[in-house]
């Protein structure tokens, strides 16, 4: 059986296929268009879907989608009212808002149905039970306490189920706007950052700050302790546009300007920090009382409050780093693949298969498809056949302090470079840190890069769980540890962590492992590969553009390398067959030649 997720309509959208009980691909729409701000239908991403299954859309028996359009205009809608019931103007204006987003989502669900056809099963999957679906069944736990919590999904915060096996029971829903996202995002817009695309960076700015209007929070959340998230009516009220803004009660408790300009940089820091304990406060609060009063001990989070990695480690702390499950992608883009699962286990009560954790579900190359465009971006590579060769190239490069754009296999699935699509460095190499700032990344000093390191030899220098190999969590430094690059640790201890398994990414695994016996420790910085501002790369044209337009010093595409400057030749054996020296018309080259 063939089931499609969507998750449509609203922001980062993304498509799904699994095939009897098998993820099969899963990709995010931004990733292919190359558009950040990837709304309505995902037509790219469904065509790779459809690709992976070698059908058209008829030999799909399911498609399943992330929205239900109407149940979601009456909550909003009835919110609305709720919050301004003595302001009828900005009521009415939010009231006209939600019948236009209505009308839209009402215009890509008949959009979907010509595409699909009249005759196919088109499945509407609640917004945060497909959350609930992605989080618990491919999570490792049989039972679970699963919760799910962002801004908004078909007008609802989030969600408190119970995962039993291959069914989820909703104990309550967190009515919107009663939001610790709404929150968090909110003093994102306030600090300077853009909101719903720059919260990463309020957490990482929480880190340099003090709590200091931790108070001000604590009166905004009441009537936490049961789950019954509450968020006090009076801090809220319609802004421009009809959006939900911070009331000027918020303003006059903590004596702050209401222009985030006139902010001094304690002021920041002091709310970024302020918002992040409070959201961890209040979530562990919540955990703590449902555990106890179902006798749980496992815990699944969705939803896109739960990027938040600094949170995750927190929460880890609190209750244990073997009972706590994010999923991949926790935020909207993976609720198409939340929503497949729900179709496929809950309503069809299929037996429920152990999923691979590292999710390598995006589009891969074959080395014809990457020569063909080398060849036509006219760009000059050498070309090495065995394995070997290419990753002592590679240990090479990174020991003469070089960045290279690493470019292998599957595209990862979700918001981190996870060793298929990143840009990798010695940690030791002189300034490394500010020339991926100022040549690559162009991102603020606050922000830290990650280390890669074998998941074998993670435990010599950190304190980390299984959620550091999709970076859904932190790690800390053990105590003692030694061969540490300077620069990395953040307060508190923290390290930003990525584990790779020989299993799951056997090439960067292996670079890691060579880099190590050369370097004090077998750990490489690992970022993102990207230009600034655009998605990750998936394909190799991308990744040709990236590396052309940026400071990256070379480029490994599977066995192909291109640099920006002539690297010397090895000691390598040339213990190379005849038939093995061609390969569709590409000659062997020592870098040297």
């Amino acid at each position: 059986m063939r089931i499609l997720g969507l998750s449509a309509f609203g922001h980062d959208t993304s498509a799904a296929l699994i095939e009897d009980g098998v993820i099969r691909a899963v990709i995010e729409e931004s990733k292919l268009s190359r558009q950040k701000e990837a709304r309505g239908l995902p037509l790219a991403a469904m065509k790779f879907c459809l690709s992976k299954a070698g059908a058209g859309i008829e030999s799909i028996d399911c498609v399943a989608i992330t929205s239900t359009p109407f149940r979601g205009w009456m909550r909003r809608s009835a919110a609305g009212t709720r919050i301004s019931p003595l302001d009828p103007v900005a009521a009415g204006h939010a009231q006209v808002r939600e019948v236009g987003r209505l009308a839209r989502e009402l215009g890509y669900l008949r959009l979907l149905r010509h595409k699909t056809g009249t005759g196919k099963i088109i499945r509407e999957v609640e917004h945060h039970f497909s959350h609930a679906a992605g989080a618990f069944f491919l999570s490792p736990f049989d039972r679970a306490l699963v919760i799910t919590m962002d801004e908004d999904g078909d007008g609802k915060s989030g969600m408190i189920a119970i995962g039993e096996g291959t069914r989820l029971r909703k104990l309550r829903d967190i009515r919107y706007p009663h939001s610790l996202a709404w929150l968090y995002s909110a003093i994102t817009e306030f600090v300077g950052f853009t909101p719903h695309v720059d919260e990463h960076k309020t957490q990482w700015l929480s880190l340099s700050g003090k709590p200091e209007y931790l108070t001000v929070f604590h009166n905004m959340l009441r009537r936490s302790g049961d789950g019954a998230l509450h968020l006090d009516h009076g801090y809220l009220e319609h802004g421009v546009g009809d959006r939900f803004v911070l009331a000027p009660r918020f303003w006059k408790e903590t004596g702050l300007p209401r222009n985030s300009a006139e902010l001094t940089e304690e002021q920041r820091t002091g709310l970024a920090a302020s918002v992040q304990q409070v959201c961890a406060e209040k979530v562990a609060e919540i955990i703590s009382a449902l555990r106890q009063q179902h006798d749980l001990s496992d815990v699944c989070l969705g939803g896109g409050l739960f990027n938040n990695s600094l949170l995750v480690a927190t929460l880890e702390r609190t209750l244990g780093c073997d009972h706590v499950f994010v999923p991949p992608a926790p935020g909207n883009s993976g609720t198409s693949l939340g929503a497949a699962l729900y179709v496929q286990h809950h309503e069809r009560k299929a037996p429920r298969k152990i999923y691979r954790s590292a999710p390598y579900w995006g589009p891969s190359y074959s080395r014809h498809e990457i020569k063909d465009v080398l060849d036509n971006c006219k760009a000059r590579f050498s070309f090495q056949l065995m394995r070997d060769r290419q990753l002592d190239q590679a240990v090479q490069l990174l020991l003469n302090g070089k960045i290279i754009g690493w470019f292998q296999g599957p595209a990862e699935f979700g918001p981190r470079a996870l060793g298929n699509r990143s840009v990798l460095a010695s940690p030791w190499a002189p300034y490394v840190k500010e020339n991926l700032n100022d040549f690559i990344k162009h991102r603020e000093w606050f922000r830290p890069f990650a280390v890669s390191v074998p998941v074998e030899d993670a435990p010599r220098y950190f304190e980390c769980s299984g959620l550091c190999e999709n970076m859904n969590s932190l790690a800390v430094v053990r105590s003692g540890a030694e061969g540490l690059p300077e620069g990395f640790v953040l307060p508190g201890g923290f390290v930003r962590l990525h584990t790779v398994s020989k299993e799951s990414n056997p090439a960067l695994w292996d670079l890691l492992r060579r880099f190590g016996t050369h370097a004090p420790a077998p750990m490489l910085i690992n970022t993102s590969f990207n230009l600034f501002g655009e998605p990750l790369v998936v394909s190799p044209l991308d990744a040709i553009r990236s590396y052309s337009c940026s400071g990256i010093d070379a480029l490994l595409m599977d066995n192909f390398l291109l640099t920006k400057a002539p690297v010397s030749a090895l000691p390598v054996t040339r213990e190379v067959s005849e038939t093995a020296a061609t390969l569709s018309g590409m000659s062997v080259r020592n870098l040297a030649s």
